[in-house]
């Protein structure tokens, strides 16, 4: 489960999905990112699209000029994302397959993963994503590929 949800987003992300899924709106997407996060959680939380989170002197995501390879994960329709209604435990679980970044350059060392929802992957505004959760990893990367592993009971759980 995610080490941080965003205030912004909290008991909107099962929505998001099944919106995503059924491509409606059309070219809506979650998308994965990579980032060197110093921000204290208590801040964070609070930031209410990626512009914002990006704007913060605290928060750096990866770029391809300083780590090789690196892009953003965009994850559609017919990318495996998942809502399961637990019943037994009255909540819901959103999982998606896990994210390899191929020959990842050396360069900026990561200690999160962040997940966004955009609602139009075309328009290509950080200030039109919305983020989800956020999750602690400490990789560096060195050339190699990398594989965000999501969790076996997914990345996001609402109850």
């Amino acid at each position: 489960m995610g080490d941080l949800a965003f205030n912004i987003t909290k008991g909107r992300v099962g929505e998001f999905v099944v919106r995503i899924n059924a491509n409606d709106p059309t070219n809506s997407v979650l998308v994965w990112s990579l980032w060197n996060i110093t921000q204290s959680d208590a801040v964070q939380r609070d930031l209410d699209d990626i512009a914002a989170i990006e704007a913060s002197g605290s928060n750096a995501e990866l770029t391809s000029g300083t780590n090789a390879n690196y892009v953003r994960k965009v994850l559609s329709d017919a990318s495996g994302i998942t809502r399961t209604v637990d019943d037994t435990n009255d909540w819901v679980d959103i999982d998606c397959p896990d994210q390899t970044w191929t020959a990842l350059g050396a360069g900026t060392a990561i200690n999160h993963a962040l997940n966004a929802y955009d609602s139009d992957s075309t328009g290509g505004a950080d200030s039109a994503q919305l983020p989800v959760s956020q999750h602690a990893v400490a990789i560096t990367p060195d050339g190699s590929d990398v594989t965000l592993v999501i969790a076996t009971g997914g990345f996001y759980r609402s109850s």
